[in-house]
């Protein structure tokens, strides 16, 4: 039994499983930021293009023309 856990906090394969786990949360974090980006910039479009097509043509935003 000593042996059994002398061998269990011996060992360090363990470590390579935390790092993963550590990389796979900056990944994520990093995913979650570029999307909420991506979201705020195509939300922006969707709204440029919607005054667009609701003006009446008089009127129009320079950024429709």
């Amino acid at each position: 039994m000593v042996k059994f856990l002398s061998n269990l906090w011996n060992d360090e394969s363990g470590i390579s499983s935390v790092e993963y786990a550590l990389l796979l949360a900056f990944v994520a974090a990093g995913i979650i930021v570029a999307a909420d980006s991506l979201s705020n910039a195509v939300s922006n479009e969707m709204l440029e293009a919607a005054s667009c097509i609701s003006a009446d043509g008089a009127a129009l935003p320079a950024a429709c023309q």
